[in-house]
């Protein structure tokens, strides 16, 4: 997602917003997003061999990582290497600037490293609605420089650009997808961008999140969110519509088709299921799901309106713990795998085989930061020392309807403390919440709820203070903790 979506059935596609991907190609290969906004993110060897293990050839990046670049050098799976929306201006106002980008992010990794990179995708969703045209006076000319760059470093043909762009991209003035155009503040530009791909053999990408129609509108008829749903169709003339996914893609199609385009090879660059941080992101709903698209790709299924399969980035490897909570606190939880790569639920991909967890990972030492026993809920520095914790680390499974949302007021503020203990490295000093914690080593974990040990990345031996200000850690997303916190603090009086 850029942050990193008739009858009822109408006003979804209206609602979709557009984040690993599952990409098919003969109905086998499988590609995946990898994002690394995690406080402990899994050492990109092991993520590779990860994407091996389980047979994905294909991975898109939402930045270009050196780690992840180094790593899936001579590995033979096609990377999809992203340019974040930031860098957009500068690209756009210089050629030059373009071509240095080329040159250290795409021709050295290609060349030195052995990286297969067949695309570069220009901007994350840059026309997003809620960005009120931030980007757009320089997308399209930084799509352009990028492209003349590859042209002069001889990869003209070897690496396409593409614009990963959200679903609200286009609409639907009656809801039904034959009527799909694109958004009239943007439709000229839209125009001008397609051309531009479909002239230079490159794709357009979109991305489409059946979760979010939920998410967004309690009154969407749930079932048809899904592949295997009973919710009623919608029927569009001659065509009848099960799944909110086929009618968004359809409206798009069609979009394309009213302006000219019928010809342009679309890519779906994300799209998938959280699984935590909202009642209706939960494992359950997220296996139905994601079961269902693998389904699809299996059996090389297109749309009624295109049914040539398009390529599928499902959304998302693994968890990012540091990722921005907008929309929600569900964007922490998108991943097929945990933090550490161990599978969350079992998928059954084309060949009858199941996920494997990944090897090789190294934890901290098998001990949590808990509420100490004597301690008192009624103590005047609890709320404040729960929600420095929570400014600091992730508190997003601690929300109602969340897989922690059931802990009774003591398990949350343990919850709380082991989140802060953990993601500050089981440092010295960083359960000392007064005399508010202590350590233990039994497994605090409850059914769902895992109390997680983090990945070892060799900072445990430096000292921190968690009875400090914020501001003495060097605090990492303390913005987006705050909400999180404010959530857990509520849920923990309230439950007492």
């Amino acid at each position: 997602m850029a942050r990193r979506r008739g009858t009822a059935a109408c006003a979804m596609l209206l609602l979709l917003l557009s984040s690993v991907a599952f990409q098919s190609r003969e109905g086998e290969a499988l590609g995946s997003n990898w994002g690394t906004r995690s406080t402990h993110p899994l050492p990109a060897n092991i993520v590779v061999q990860l994407l091996k293990d389980n047979g994905f050839d294909k991975v898109k990046l939402f930045e270009a990582d050196p780690f992840a670049l180094q790593a899936l050098g001579r590995s033979n799976i096609q990377v999809m290497v992203g340019i974040p929306n930031e860098l957009l201006a500068p690209l756009a106002a210089s050629v030059r600037a373009a071509e240095q980008w080329v040159l250290h992010n795409v021709s050295t990794y290609i060349s030195k490293n052995g990286v297969d990179i067949r695309y570069v995708a220009v901007g994350n969703e840059p026309f997003l609605k809620t960005y009120m045209g931030m980007f757009q006076q320089t997308t399209f000319l930084a799509l352009q420089n990028i492209q003349a760059a590859l042209i002069k470093a001889g990869l003209g043909r070897q690496v396409k650009v593409t614009i990963p762009l959200n679903a609200d991209v286009y609409q639907s003035s009656n809801g039904l997808p034959s009527s799909g155009d694109f958004r009239p503040d943007i439709h000229d530009l839209m125009l001008s961008i397609v051309g531009f791909l479909r002239d230079n053999g490159s794709p357009l990408t979109i991305n489409i999140y059946p979760f979010l129609s939920l998410y967004a509108d309690p009154h969407f008829p749930v079932d048809y969110a899904f592949f295997n749903g009973a919710a009623n169709p919608l029927v569009d003339g001659p065509i009848t519509y099960t799944n909110v996914f086929d009618a968004n893609y359809d409206t798009l199609i069609w979009a394309l088709e009213r302006n000219g385009f019928s010809d342009i090879s679309v890519i779906v660059g994300e799209i998938g299921w959280p699984t935590d941080g909202d009642p209706n992101a939960n494992v359950d709903n997220a296996r139905r799901f994601n079961q269902g698209l693998f389904d699809r790709i299996a059996k090389r299924m297109g749309t009624p309106k295109r049914p040539t399969p398009p390529d599928i980035y499902v959304f998302a490897l693994i968890d990012e713990d540091a990722k921005s909570v907008q929309p929600g606190n569900f964007e922490r939880h998108w991943g097929v795998f945990y933090y550490d790569g161990s599978v969350k639920y079992p998928l059954v991909l084309a060949d009858g085989r199941s996920l494997v967890p990944a090897k090789g990972v190294r934890y901290m030492e098998a001990q949590w930061c808990v509420m100490a026993p004597e301690a008192s809920l009624t103590d005047p520095q609890l709320g404040g020392s729960v929600e420095y914790a929570c400014g600091y680390a992730d508190c997003t499974s601690l929300g109602r309807g969340s897989s922690c949302g059931d802990l009774d007021a003591r398990g949350n503020v343990s919850y709380a403390f082991n989140q802060f203990y953990q993601t500050a490295d089981q440092q010295k000093g960083a359960c000392a919440f007064g005399n508010l914690s202590v350590i233990t080593r039994s497994d605090p974990s409850l059914a769902a709820c895992r109390f997680e040990i983090m990945i070892d990345v060799g900072r445990h031996d430096k000292a921190v203070n968690s009875s400090a200000g914020a501001s003495a850690v060097g605090v990492r997303g303390v913005a987006a903790g705050v909400a999180a916190a404010a959530a857990v603090t509520l849920v923990m009086w309230s439950s007492s």
